[in-house]
Parts: C-alpha cells; structure tokens; sequence
C-alpha cells in the first residue's frame, strides 16, 4: 500500500505469498510429526468457512478501520508475553475445551484472516498457547495449518475477483518458501526460549 497498490490489490497479493510461506512451514512441521491433524481437524474446518465469509465481504468492504485497531492488538499480544516469561515454555491447563476454542476462533480468526491478514499468525499462536495451554512450538506448528486454511480459501476467492499482481506475488513467495523452510527447522532445533524471543521480536517489530 506505501508503493500506491490499491488496499484490495494489496490484499490479494499478500494472500498469494503467504500461502507459499505457510504451506511451506505447514508441510515441514508436518512430516516432523509436530501438527496433530486429529486435534486441529475442527479448526480446519471452522477456519476454512471463517475465512470464506471474510474474504468474500472484504471485495465490497474498505479494510481502513481495521489499519488503526491491529496494532493496539498486537502491542496487547507483545506486553502480555514480555511480562508473563514463562508463557509457552512447556504445556499447561487449559482455560477452555479445545473443542470449543477451535470452533470458536477458526470462524474469529479465519474471518479476520480472510478480511484483513496481519498479525492472524500471531493471534493464533498467542490464543492457543493462553487458552488450550499448547507450548510455543505446538502452537506455531499449528497455527501454520490454520493459516494456510485461511490463506488458501483468500487466495482462490481473490483469483476469482482478479485482484493479484502476479509477478510481485510470486517473487514474495519465492522468498517465503526460503524464509519459511528455515525458520520452521529452527522452531524444531531451538528450545521454546528461543521460540519466545524470535515471537516478541517479530510482533514488536
């Protein structure tokens, strides 16, 4: 949007390359036996319609508000996790059904992702580690599923409005396939610490 690509241009395009980086870290985490397919099942599915919707009101809705609301959320995430260190070091009790939690923010968050988009990752690791007690690195494992989910339903509805640069896309999702590959194996080298520290960085910055 700073270069003058319209916000819906923008969008779309955005929708293109982060699928490739989150079907890239979806795919690894996956053959290391880190997503539990049984458990997120639920989340798929309720995140796949949230994002339908979501996507499909952005193509006649202006996304400005949302510019100004995200990071009030994000620097909320970013203070909650600096001052509670042990947040994600290890897997803890839950504070809701896992069930439930799923249902309920696969439609929040799909929705949001297929609305507007950034900061969805974060949003869903922060939940999942705050509300289902899930460590740092199950959550960032499953959250990548889950936004793949969201980014892949964006993306389709997105080719059918004729919304994406193409070539601006593409080469992004060249550098998100590299980016992703390597920092989902370092999720899964590095301990939760590490984890913690790469987060905060990322959301602060």
């Amino acid at each position: 949007m700073a270069m003058g690509v319209p916000p819906h241009m923008a969008l779309a395009t955005n929708k293109l390359q982060g699928t490739f980086g989150s079907f890239t870290a979806a795919l690894n985490f996956a053959r290391k036996g880190m997503i539990n397919f049984r458990e997120v099942f639920i989340g798929i599915v309720f995140t796949f319609i949230g994002a339908c919707v979501g996507t499909a009101l952005i193509l006649f809705l202006s996304a400005e508000f949302l510019r100004v609301i995200i990071p009030f959320c994000l620097i909320a995430i970013f203070i909650y996790t600096l001052l509670m260190p042990k947040v994600g070091d290890e897997d803890r009790a839950a504070r809701m059904n896992a069930r439930a939690f799923y249902v309920i923010f696969g439609l929040i968050l799909g929705f949001y992702d297929g609305f507007f988009g950034p900061g969805a990752g974060s949003f869903w690791t922060f939940a999942m580690v705050a509300l289902i007690g899930l460590n740092m690195k199950k959550s960032v494992a499953h959250t990548k599923i889950l936004n793949f989910t969201s980014n892949i339903v964006s993306l389709a509805v997105f080719i059918a409005g004729g919304q994406i640069l193409w070539t601006v896309g593409l080469l992004m999702g060249i550098g998100q396939v590299l980016g992703a590959y390597f920092g989902s194996n370092m999720v899964m080298k590095k301990d939760v610490k590490f984890v913690r520290v790469v987060f905060l960085a990322v959301v602060g910055a």
